[in-house]
């Protein structure tokens, strides 16, 4: 019985545990470049009630039998978060980017570190830099003259500025993207930033739209790949399987007290 209460008991952790995250995708349902995650659970390990040894078995062939095992619930064992594409928004502000396809935008934090996001919304600061809605700037360090009458930004990261009084743009620089072996092994920082891990591998840099990197779309802004309908659903089933190991608790209990009334 007690087993039983204690399983149930880690049922119900586990299942809060994955509504909280389900409300964590919900939450963000409308945040730039916001990637949907879910959480993949352990079986904890099993107690062997009774293990045969190899002998003779009733055919006589010397074979032994199953061991009885009796799991003791489940575990949280890591995050594994969705890098699919989300739908692209046409926003008409020229700083706005979206990368149409694998990679990563590059800025720096403040300690000098690099980030890595798929937020584009950028915008300008008091000195020109492009940056992005935090003020961290991209590690491309691309400053726009005052001067500036309109950017344009090329599928390939190429950033031109066309400058009052002249007839030619100015190129300002290029982006460069960052890409991984294993995306879904980055360590989210919040902000809609990522890091780098052992899981992750070190980053690959390339230019946008060759080599596998993804094109960079300027005017747009990537959406959420949260999908609100998958999300209910599994909300409903963490819901359900939550009431169902709170009853195993009950009857586990109702158990023990017909035991105890039984002694009495």
């Amino acid at each position: 019985m007690f087993r039983a209460l204690q399983t149930a008991a880690l049922g119900m952790s586990a299942q809060q545990m994955s509504v909280d995250n389900i409300a964590n995708n919900l939450a963000n349902v409308n945040t730039t470049g916001f990637k949907k995650s879910t959480i993949a659970f352990q079986d904890l390990f099993y107690q062997t009630i009774n293990g045969s040894d190899s002998g003779s078995t009733a055919s006589g062939t010397g074979s032994s039998a199953t061991d009885l095992q009796i799991g003791l619930g489940s575990r949280p064992a890591a995050t594994i978060r969705n890098f699919s594409q989300g739908s692209l928004q046409n926003t008409g502000n020229p700083l706005d980017m979206a990368v149409s396809g694998q990679g990563f935008f590059q800025v720096l934090q403040p300690d000098g570190s690099v980030a890595y996001t798929r937020d584009g919304t950028f915008t300008l600061n008091s000195d020109g830099t492009l940056v992005n809605s935090s003020g961290l700037p991209l590690a491309s360090q691309i400053q726009v003259p005052p001067n500036t009458q309109s950017v344009q930004i090329t599928k390939d990261g190429t950033i031109n500025a066309m400058l009052q009084g002249q007839t030619q743009p100015v190129n300002l620089g290029q982006l460069q993207l960052a890409r991984f072996v294993n995306p879904e092994g980055l360590r989210a920082l919040g902000d809609n930033l990522y890091a780098p891990t052992v899981a992750s591998g070190q980053p690959y840099l390339g230019t946008a739209g060759s080599d596998g990197f993804g094109s960079i779309e300027q005017g747009y802004l990537e959406n959420s790949n949260v999908d609100i309908v998958n999300e209910m659903v599994s909300l409903i089933t963490a819901q359900r399987a939550y009431e169902i190991n709170s009853k195993m608790i009950q009857t586990a209990d109702q158990m023990m007290s017909l035991t105890n009334a039984i002694k009495q």
